[in-house]
């Protein structure tokens, strides 16, 4: 006990020196029973916990560390017992130990993280938790996977001595769930082990601005990392997208006033990125431009987010035709790269070089996280375009989200066709790899079926995003070898056909894992994962988002989703009042998102669709899901596209019209697919429309606005 007394405080010492160990949040008032929880990232986890958190505990450690001699020699220096986490037993002794009143650190992962990420959470140590009433208290460790006490490997980056974090959380409890058997009772505990985690890491994110997360990023990883690929086949290094991201910023910044909206109007290029992150460095908020929107709504989004500067490229404008739209666009004025660039002069350069590069920081000016990041735009599907002015607070939440229950690494290149103007594209195919390391691959079309699976092939890709439509296409013209090495196939956007679901598992043997979002919140809101899936929802809702279902009139089950949580937007921008902010509100109160998607959350948490509110129509004063409609077609032919609209029916207020790529489809097929599915036959249209193509917007989805006025006029 001597010993301990006189290393402890030489050992703390010697940390804080070398590892310059930060500690932060409070611990809580002393408790009976107290059960510390921490993620394991390397073999210095247990040490750190010892010399830095202001308590005497006892470490549960697996059994096959204390056979080995070092290791043995380390936990000479605290208490600790020596346990099989996998044995229900074995949990027993920690149970015992809790209740004498001792606090006792766990590791629920049961072994260090080889991914970078959370791992497996075993439901022992939630057992425990439950069956004591422990309150357990959450501690985040951040930076010892970058140690050599790691066990990382490949490029992930480490080094001697990195700066060492630990962020000491809100205590919560686990209670005993409300199950049959004693079995789900495990189960479940152990689910609620797992959100817990989650929420720590999610909770432990820092607090800053898109630029300053990219700095961090590049000094974890390295200025010289290369990671970001785009269609000119050149591998730019966080070094290189800074100095385009400080070069072009700049260049804007004197085009512009500060705190000006500035339009983008650009394809999936590194010059699209780093103007997201350099615009906002200077002071000005990067507004996404849909270049495949027609005329009047681009200018309904110029008017709504008072755009007077919009920033193009003369190559993309004459390939995508667009010079008929800009000229149309009243009081806007056009600057292309190609310009900005050849106006750099000699002192631009060396203020990038000696200066901008080396002090990046003081070279721009400095922002608040509560700050306008971007402003992205609606489909205009329900009226015209509406700007949604997402924080960089709000984006960096929903990457912190997406990371806390996602294990993307080092080791993934994600290939994202998805535009950029997209909150999809941008946040999980732009933003998400750029600032955990991860490589990208931009491509500008998601059109183009044949090329992208070819380009999974060749470039090893390893996650690919993308819409049930695309994803469908890609699978029908890919080899099945070209996707051989993805290990997560992403669809948002619009409902996964059950089709394409089957296909890409029989073709590919792939498992497409489906979520859920929209622009206003940055987007994601939920997603399944490999330790949190079930078919035919959309998964569980992200860490700190909270949910209420409004009920509503004539749909038994489910109700309109509202959400509110970290990553929602600061507010719209409309066309009626230009620049002005509309904060959000719902019936729920302010800080609260109506969604218009009605839901059901089972259980477990899982978020299942049944349609939105507006995709429902009265037919002889019954309410009838057109999602259902489309799934009865997908069911008679799954090789076809199938959408369904309505229009105004004398007898029965309403009326169905599905429109079909399949010539040949029938309304008996629809009958037989209705009754073997239990739909009653209501459901069933009465008009089927053959059509070559289904209409789409540039996102992937089917373009409702459209099929509505083809819908009117049958």
């Amino acid at each position: 006990m001597k010993l301990r007394t006189l290393v402890k405080p030489v050992l703390r010492a010697a940390a804080r020196l070398l590892f310059r160990v930060r500690v932060s949040g409070r611990m809580p008032a002393p408790q009976a029973r107290l059960l510390v929880i921490a993620n394991h990232e390397s073999f210095l986890d247990g040490l750190l916990l010892g010399l830095f958190l202001p308590i005497d505990p006892v470490f549960v450690v697996h059994t096959s560390v204390v056979r080995q001699p070092l290791f043995r020699l380390m936990l000479s220096l605290v208490d600790y017992l020596a346990v099989d986490p996998t044995s229900p037993m074995a949990m027993k002794q920690v149970v015992r130990l809790i209740e004498t009143g001792r606090p006792v650190v766990i590791f629920p992962e049961g072994r260090i993280t080889t991914t970078g990420s959370l791992m497996k959470t075993y439901d022992g140590p939630a057992f425990v938790a439950a069956r004591t009433g422990a309150t357990v208290l959450p501690v985040r460790i951040d930076g010892a996977a970058r140690t050599y006490f790691s066990r990382m490997g490949g490029r992930f980056p480490r080094r001697w001595f990195p700066q060492l974090r630990l962020a000491i959380q809100t205590p919560t409890r686990i209670d005993t769930p409300d199950a049959p058997t004693a079995r789900e009772r495990r189960r479940k505990a152990g689910e609620a082990m797992r959100r817990v985690m989650q929420t720590m890491i999610f909770d432990s994110r820092p607090q800053q601005t898109l630029f300053e997360a990219l700095l961090d990023a590049a000094a974890i990883h390295g200025r010289s990392r290369r990671l970001l690929e785009d269609l000119r086949q050149e591998e730019y290094s966080y070094r290189d997208l800074l100095k385009m991201s400080l070069a072009l910023g700049r260049r804007v910044a004197r085009e512009s006033e500060a705190d000006e909206r500035v339009g983008l109007l650009l394809p999936n290029l590194a010059p699209t990125l780093g103007l997201v992150f350099g615009l906002g460095a200077f002071g000005r908020t990067p507004a996404m431009l849909n270049y495949t929107a027609g005329t009047e709504a681009m200018q309904a989004a110029c008017t709504a987010a008072q755009i007077r500067t919009v920033i193009s490229s003369r190559a993309f404008v004459a390939q995508a035709k667009l010079e008929d739209k800009l000229a149309a666009l009243e009081g806007v004025r056009v600057c292309y790269l190609e310009d900005l660039r050849a106006e750099m002069s000699w002192l631009d350069k060396l203020w990038l070089m000696l200066w901008a590069l080396p002090f990046p920081r003081l070279a721009t000016r400095a922002g608040r996280p509560e700050d306008a990041a971007v402003v992205l735009f609606t489909s205009g599907s329900e009226g015209k375009p509406k700007g949604v002015v997402l924080s960089h607070a709000a984006l960096l939440a929903n990457v912190a989200q997406i990371r806390a229950v996602v294990d993307f690494s080092v080791d993934d290149k994600i290939l994202n066709a998805l535009p950029l103007f997209h909150s999809f594209g941008l946040t999980a195919g732009g933003l998400l790899p750029l600032l955990g390391g991860a490589n990208v691959f931009l491509y500008p079309s998601p059109l183009h079926y044949r090329v992208i699976p070819e380009l999974a092939y060749d470039r090893g890709c390893t996650v690919l995003l993308g819409t049930s439509t695309f994803l469908g296409n890609y699978a029908r013209h890919a080899h099945p070898y070209d996707f051989y090495r993805l290990r997560y196939v992403i669809a948002g956007a619009e409902k996964l056909s059950d089709a394409v679901r089957e296909l890409w598992f029989d073709k590919f043997g792939l498992r497409i894992f489906e979520g859920y979002g929209a622009t206003e919140t940055a987007p994601v809101m939920a997603v399944n994962t490999p330790m949190a899936y079930r078919r035919g929802t959309v998964g569980q809702m992200l860490p700190g988002m909270r949910a209420h279902l409004a009920p509503v009139p004539g749909i038994a089950c489910g109700g309109v989703l509202h959400v509110a949580g970290p990553n929602l937007m600061s507010g719209y921008l409309r066309v009626e009042a230009p620049g002005v902010l509309q904060p959000p509100a719902s019936e729920q109160g302010a800080g609260w998102y109506e969604t218009g998607d009605i839901v059901d959350i089972d259980a477990d948490g899982f978020v299942r669709i049944l349609g939105r509110v507006k995709r429902f129509a009265k037919i002889a004063g019954e309410m009838v899901s057109l999602e259902v409609v489309e799934r009865l077609a997908a069911t008679a032919r799954p090789d076809a596209q199938h959408a369904v609209s309505t229009r105004p029916d004398a007898a029965k207020g309403e009326a169905l019209v599905l429109f079909t790529t399949d010539a040949g489809l029938e309304r008996d097929a629809l009958v037989a697919a209705a009754r073997a599915q239990g739909v009653a036959e209501l459901a069933v249209p009465r008009q089927i429309v053959a059509v070559d193509a289904l209409p789409l917007l540039g996102t992937g989805k089917t373009d409702y606005v459209t099929l509505k006025q083809w819908a009117e006029v049958q």
